[in-house]
């Protein structure tokens, strides 16, 4: 028998663990997978943005679900914490742009063998290829789990850290869920999050590849305005994605479809100003075209375009341009509409939205309100973040705070 088994190998798992051994606890922890943090690997593109360095409320504000769960594991163990970890166990970390941390090495692997390597200095039992079936239970307490070979683990406490349905090559397979779901909790439905979004229209398809930045992307349902921000944006096969569309995605109303992205691709410049810009250029111009002269303000396949969206022959000549044609030309530059048809599949989405209810959930343990050995971590809670290292913090605090209570219950 173990005193705490952690079923699920990632960052939540991981930490889950070593806050549990910490305590004094003997721990087990199973991964399905043949190694640990396979999600990690690929995070921030292989660099890993493991964390943020920012205060507790500040994080809290790039929270758009259900953020006021996490104030007890954030105050628990925060983002500053977990840089003080990595670097106390061989992995340096450097703060970048918009105070982004990675590791110094700018490789995941590195965070990874790190928290491995701390795991084997605490004696924690690492199973890999191990995966579980099913819980058992006797009343309000878990006895431990079923692994798939047929084998029973007893345990003292459980801590349930399986991930979402996000990058299924990770495996992340929704087993947490389906477990959770058997055990009597909650499960509110699985979709996906920080994820590109394709379009009604055609004409973002046309631009694939093409990346526009400092542009201000506001996403609106009806009259009503739900995310607004400066940032960059990519057009795409399906639609548009990159930074702005993916943090815009966490804020889709539902249904989605008919959303509208209202682009300004001259944020810096008031309308006002934009007017005055485009009056004198067509009057250095002259005779040239239109298509030829956009290009001094907007990329140059966007220009060539630009002419149809505003419902203008690209042909014209500056000179022949009206002034209610300058009108359309300055009301697109300052609001360029795209209607949303739907987020992409959620085996592309950054992170899973939905999973285990909150409410089922003590905020200040992570321990289950239906088990009294239960505890929950990571991305199965359903609670998700921004960009720029939030979800992966959120991992290692509800992590650590679930080890930590299940360690201390021994």
């Amino acid at each position: 028998m173990t005193d705490v088994l952690v079923i699920g190998g990632g960052a939540a798992g991981m930490m889950a663990a070593i806050f549990a051994a910490r305590a004094g606890a003997d721990v087990t922890l199973l991964e399905h997978n043949e190694k640990l943090g396979k999600k990690i690997y690929i995070t921030g593109k292989g660099r890993c943005n493991l964390t943020n360095d920012c205060t507790r409320d500040e994080f809290l504000a790039q929270v758009p679900r259900n953020p006021r769960f996490l104030y007890s594991a954030l105050s628990f163990f925060a983002p500053r914490d977990m840089m003080t970890l990595l670097e106390e166990n061989g992995c340096p970390v450097s703060v970048q742009r918009g105070r982004r941390v990675f590791p110094s090495t700018e490789k995941a692997s590195d965070v990874t063998k790190a928290l491995a390597g701390l795991m084997r200095k605490l004696d924690v039992h690492v199973r890999l290829n191990a995966g579980v079936r099913n819980l058992r239970t006797d009343g309000n307490a878990v006895t431990g789990a079923e692994l798939e070979d047929g084998s029973f683990l007893p345990a003292g406490s459980v801590i349930l850290a399986c991930g979402g349905l996000s990058y299924p090559a990770t495996g992340s397979t929704g087993d947490g869920y389906r477990i959770a779901e058997t055990l009597g909790h909650t499960v509110v439905p699985p979709s996906p999050v920080l994820v590109g979004l394709e379009t009604e229209e055609d004409w973002p398809r046309s631009l694939q590849g093409l990346s526009l930045k400092n542009v201000a992307l506001t996403l609106a349902s009806g009259k009503k305005t739900l995310y607004t921000e400066l940032g960059e944006l990519l057009f795409t096969h399906f639609g548009v994605s990159g930074p702005l569309v993916l943090e815009a995605s966490c804020h889709l109303p539902e249904p989605a479809r008919g959303a509208l992205l209202k682009l300004d691709l001259k944020p810096g410049l008031t309308r006002e100003q934009l007017d005055a810009r485009l009056r004198r250029d067509f009057l250095a111009s002259g005779r040239k075209q239109l298509a030829n002269v956009l290009p001094g303000l907007l990329p140059a396949r966007l220009a060539e375009l630009f002419p149809r969206l505003c419902g203008i022959p690209e042909s014209l000549s500056c000179n022949q341009v009206t002034a209610p044609q300058r009108e359309k030309l300055l009301n697109t530059l300052k609001t360029l509409e795209v209607t949303v048809r739907a987020p992409r599949p959620l085996a592309e989405a950054v992170v899973t939205r939905g999973g285990v209810s909150v409410r089922q959930i003590e905020p200040g343990t992570m321990r289950s309100k239906k088990f009294r050995n239960l505890f929950f971590a990571g991305e199965m809670i359903d609670v998700d973040a921004h960009t720029g290292g939030y979800n992966l913090q959120i991992a290692w605090s509800t992590g650590a705070l679930a080890g930590q209570t299940a360690g201390d219950c021994q």
